[in-house]
C-alpha cells in the first residue's frame, strides 16, 4: 500500500492593500462584464440589501454596524467590501481572473469567499461589476445568518465544519472534544448505545497538531481535522484491532489498513474503533467485547450489522462519519435501520488489506454518513489502487477526480430506474410498513423526474439459492490473516481460537462449522465462484440493457430493525451487489408508523458510484427523509 503519498496542501497569502468605504462605494467601478440573458432578472437597491442583512443579524443575534446604502443598484464588489467590513474579515487573496489583485476590492472578495459567503460563478470569474439580483440576495441572506450564528455540532456536515473552522468558530481539537462528550453522555451512560469500543488516546493530541498545521499552511482538504469513527475489522496500528472479540482484544497490528492510511494522509482523526457483530457474523451487532450495541432510534432495537456499531454511533453524532464492511450487507443494512447513507463500493475500487476477513470474494470496505455528500467524500479519500491488493487494479482509469462532482440536486431529471417489483415482499407487517415506505419513494423519484420501469430480474430464484462464501473462506483467510500479525499474533489459527474460549459462545456452531472445512479446492466452492457471479452479474446487466436502465431499486433490507432478542431478518435482496461485485448505495427513504428507519437502495453497473451518489443526493436533496434520532439531542 502506498503510505507515503505526498499530501495536497492549499496554501494562502494576504493582500497588504486595504480599503475604506463610507457608505456606498466610492471608488473607481470596474469594467462591467458582457452577458446576454433570456431575461432581466430583478436586481436589489442599496437599501434593500441593507435591510436584508439587518434581518439576518437580529435573526442571529448578532450586531449590525453597516453604513446606510442609497443607491439603486449595488454590485458584488460593493457587496464584498460591506460584508467585509461589518464582519470584521481578515481580507485575503483571491483566484478569480477578472479581479485585478491590486483593485481595492481585491482582498474582500478574497475574505468574503474565503469566509463561505459569497462564491464565484466559476473557479475563475467572481464578475464583481455584476449588480445583485433577488436570487442572489435570498442565498447571501442565508449565508450571513449562517455565519452569524453560533455553532451547532449534531448533524453538522463536513463541509459545515470546515466553514466552521474556516471561520474561527471552532477547533479540530475542540470538535473532538464535543464528540468525546457525546460518546460519554450517550454511549457509556443515559440511554448507553454501546457502540465505542475504543477511543483513540491520542485523537486530541493528533487534533491539536492539524489545527497548527491549518494555520501555517492551510488545510489539506475536505477532511482535515475531522473525526472518524470506523469499525474494529480495520488495522489500526495506534489502537487494538480486535473484530469484538476477546480474543483480539490486545491484538494492535503494525500496520494501518491501507483506507485508514489514506484517511490519515487526508488529515481525518481516527476518533475511535465501534463495535460489530463478532468476526462480522451476523446483522444484529453484539460481540463478547462488546456486548449489544442498540439502536439510537429504538434502543430497545437492534441497530443492523455486522457494522452497526458505526451505524448506531454516525446516527448518534459521536463523529462526522465512519467506516463499515459489507460482505452480504454489513454497510446498508445498518445504514437503513439507522437512516444513514451508506455506500458499498464495486469490488476492487478501494483496498481490503488490513481488514479483518470474513470471504474475500465478497468484502469490501465503505463509508457510512449521515448525507451523500459526506460520505462521496470519504469515498473520494479510501478509493485507488493498492498493490497489496490486486482486486483494486481494476479501478486504474475508472475513478473521477471526485465523486462530489456528481452531487447534483436534478440528478434524477431523464434517469430511468428500474423498480425490482420481486423485492418488494409483504408477507408480513413488517414487510408490509418497509414495502410501504418504499412505494412511496419510488414516486417521490418520479416527482423528482426519473422515469420508473417495473421490473422483473432473471434468474433471481436461483441466484437467491447460492450460499454466502463466508462459510467457506473465513477460516483460510482468517488463518492468513493471523500469520500476517506475526509474532504479536495473541492466537495464529481459528481453531486456537475455539480452543481458547475467548469469543462470543452464541457463535461456538458457526466457528466450529468454519473450522471444519478442510479445503477451498472443491468443485462445489469453485461452482459457486464462477457460476454464481457470473449468472448475477449477466442477470443485471440483462435487464438493465434491455430497459435501458441507470439504475435499480429496491427496499435495502425487507424489514425494519427487531426487538432486541428477537429474530432479526433482512431477506436477501443486499445479495445482489456482493454475489454481482456490483456497487450500491442506501439513502434514507423515511420511516415505518413504528418510527423506524427504512432505507432504499441503489444498485448500479461496476464502478458507475458517481451515476449512484448522483440518483442518492437528488432524492436525499428533494425528500430530506433523515431527522437525527430524538434521544440523542
Amino acid at each position: 500500500m502506498n503510505r507515503y503519498r505526498p499530501l495536497l496542501k492549499r496554501a494562502s497569502g494576504f493582500l497588504l492593500a486595504s480599503v475604506l468605504v463610507s457608505g456606498i462605494w466610492t471608488g473607481p467601478i470596474p469594467q462591467a462584464q458582457a452577458a446576454s440573458t433570456a431575461a432581466a432578472p430583478s436586481l436589489v437597491t442599496g437599501d434593500q440589501f441593507r435591510q436584508s442583512m439587518k434581518q439576518a443579524a437580529a435573526e442571529a443575534g448578532g450586531s449590525f454596524t453597516m453604513p446606510e446604502i442609497s443607491s439603486n443598484r449595488v454590485l458584488r464588489s460593493q457587496v464584498a467590501v460591506l460584508l467585509q467590513q461589518w464582519l470584521g474579515l481578515e481580507k485575503t487573496s483571491e483566484p478569480f481572473r477578472d479581479v485585478p489583485d491590486q483593485s481595492a476590492y481585491a482582498g474582500a472578495v478574497g475574505a468574503v469567499v474565503k469566509a463561505g459567503i459569497m462564491k464565484g460563478y466559476s473557479d475563475t470569474s467572481f464578475l464583481p461589476a455584476e449588480p445583485l439580483t433577488a436570487d442572489d440576495l435570498e442565498r447571501l441572506y442565508d449565508r450571513v445568518l449562517g455565519y452569524l450564528k453560533p455553532f451547532v455540532l449534531p448533524e453538522a456536515t463536513i463541509s459545515e465544519l470546515q466553514l466552521a473552522m474556516e471561520q474561527g468558530k471552532l477547533t479540530s481539537k475542540q470538535l473532538v472534544q464535543m464528540y468525546l462528550d457525546r460518546i460519554a453522555k450517550y454511549d457509556d451512560q443515559g440511554i448507553s448505545l454501546k457502540a465505542v469500543l475504543t477511543i483513540n488516546p491520542e485523537a486530541l493530541h493528533i487534533a491539536e497538531a492539524l489545527d497548527q498545521e491549518r494555520a501555517d499552511k492551510g488545510p489539506r482538504g475536505p477532511l482535515h481535522g475531522i473525526p472518524i469513527l470506523v469499525k474494529d475489522n480495520f488495522d489500526t496500528s495506534d489502537m487494538p484491532t480486535t473484530a469484538g472479540c476477546l480474543c483480539l482484544q490486545d491484538s494492535v497490528p503494525d500496520q494501518d489498513a491501507d483506507q485508514i492510511a489514506k484517511l490519515k494522509e487526508a488529515g481525518a482523526i481516527i476518533l475511535g474503533k465501534t463495535n460489530l457483530h463478532e468476526f462480522a457474523f451476523g446483522i444484529t451487532t453484539s460481540s463478547s467485547l462488546g456486548g449489544q450495541t442498540r439502536n439510537p432510534y429504538a434502543p430497545d432495537h437492534y441497530p443492523g450489522g455486522s457494522s452497526g456499531g458505526t451505524g448506531a454511533a454516525i446516527a448518534a453524532n459521536f463523529a462526522v462519519a465512519g467506516l463499515g464492511t459489507d460482505t452480504g450487507g454489513s454497510i446498508r443494512i445498518p445504514s437503513s435501520f439507522n437512516s444513514l447513507v451508506g455506500i458499498r463500493p464495486t469490488i476492487g475500487l478501494s483496498s481490503r488489506d488490513g481488514i479483518i476477513p470474513l470471504a474475500l470474494t465478497q468484502d469490501v470496505g465503505g463509508p457510512i454518513a449521515r448525507t451523500v455528500e459526506d460520505a462521496a467524500i470519504l469515498l473520494d479519500a479510501t478509493a485507488g489502487y493498492d498493490p497489496d491488493d490486486v482486486a483494486t487494479a481494476y479501478s486504474v482509469g475508472r475513478i473521477p477526480d471526485s465523486y462530489t462532482r456528481f452531487l447534483d440536486p436534478s440528478g434524477l431529471k431523464g434517469a430511468r430506474i428500474g423498480v425490482a417489483t420481486e423485492l418488494f415482499p409483504e408477507g408480513n407487517d413488517q414487510e408490509k410498513a418497509v414495502s410501504g415506505v418504499v412505494s412511496n419513494a419510488v414516486h417521490e423519484l418520479e416527482s423528482l423526474g426519473a422515469t420508473v420501469v417495473n421490473i422483473k430480474i432473471p434468474h433471481l430464484a436461483e441466484i437467491n439459492k447460492y450460499p454466502s462464501l463466508s462459510g467457506y473462506e473465513f477460516k483460510f483467510q482468517l488463518n492468513d490473516y493471523l500469520k500476517e500479525l506475526g509474532e504479536d499474533a495473541p492466537y495464529h489459527s481459528l481453531a486456537e481460537i475455539i480452543a481458547s474460549g475467548e469469543y462470543d459462545k452464541t457463535q461456538e456452531q458457526s466457528m466450529k462449522a468454519r473450522e471444519a472445512r478442510e479445503s477451498l479446492d472443491t468443485q462445489e466452492y469453485k461452482d459457486i465462484v464462477l457460476k454464481r457471479t457470473s449468472l448475477t452479474r449477466e442477470s443485471l446487466l440483462k435487464v438493465m440493457a434491455d430497459n435501458n436502465l441507470d439504475a435499480i431499486v429496491y427496499p435495502t433490507s425487507t424489514q425494519p430493525p427487531a426487538l432486541i432478542g428477537e429474530s432479526q431478518s433482512s431477506g436477501n435482496n443486499n445479495r445482489l451487489s456482493p454475489f454481482s461485485g456490483f456497487p450500491a448505495i442506501t439513502v434514507p427513504a423515511g420511516f415505518t408508523p413504528d418510527g423506524l428507519p427504512v432505507g432504499i437502495e441503489f444498485l448500479g453497473r461496476a464502478f458507475d458510484e458517481g451515476t449512484l451518489i448522483k440518483f442518492a443526493y437528488s432524492f436525499e436533496q428533494g425528500t430530506h427523509h433523515r431527522h437525527a434520532p430524538r434521544l440523542t439531542p
